[in-house]
């Protein structure tokens, strides 16, 4: 049985940062199998957001491994999220964890995938999961055309996300940096 479904967005302005997530996880392609999960959570003492996507006992493992290479590299978030994706691509077992990561803390904000890349986005925008496109879409356009914060923008991009993508839902968490 393979738990997934998400949508993450993740927006910078102003100096602030916020990441959304909807609730929804989802078993198989068929059925929506819990509409409250909290996939948006501080970890590293508050210090960071961290959004996942993908299976969620992988992306539980990813997260608990981010967490311990914040520690062994000082808190620097482009460090700890490097270390972390050469590790997934040599480690034989990690290798096979299906999920990506937004991070974000005050220097900035970065998706790691299990394929090595460590993308920090151009506009101050981005997004994972099978919703993450419609999300991305929405975010880049509220960026454009409106005066609407990062917690705003988030909060709309994963509404407009749930509105389209039948993997997402508007039970949504927005963590703030």
């Amino acid at each position: 049985m393979e738990l997934k479904g998400t949508t993450i967005c993740g927006v910078w302005r102003d100096g602030k940062c916020a990441v959304a997530g909807d609730g929804q996880v989802t078993m198989g392609e068929h059925t929506i199998f819990k509409g409250g999960a909290v996939k948006v959570r501080r970890i590293c003492g508050g210090k960071v957001v961290s959004g996942f996507a993908g299976t969620v006992a992988d992306a539980f493992a990813l997260s608990s491994r981010f967490e311990e290479k914040m520690e062994q590299f000082g808190f620097n978030l482009e460090r700890a999220a490097v270390e972390l994706a050469q590790e997934w691509r040599r480690d034989q077992a990690m290798r096979k964890l299906e999920a990506m990561m937004i991070v974000a803390d005050h220097s900035g904000m970065l998706i790691i995938s299990g394929t090595g890349e460590v993308i920090a986005p151009d506009d101050g925008v981005c997004a994972i999961g099978s919703g993450g496109n419609y999300a991305l879409a929405a975010a880049r356009a509220l960026m454009r055309h409106t005066d609407m914060t990062a917690h705003e923008i988030a909060e709309a991009a994963l509404h407009v996300a749930a509105s389209i993508c039948v993997y997402t839902n508007d039970h949504i968490t927005v963590e703030d940096v």
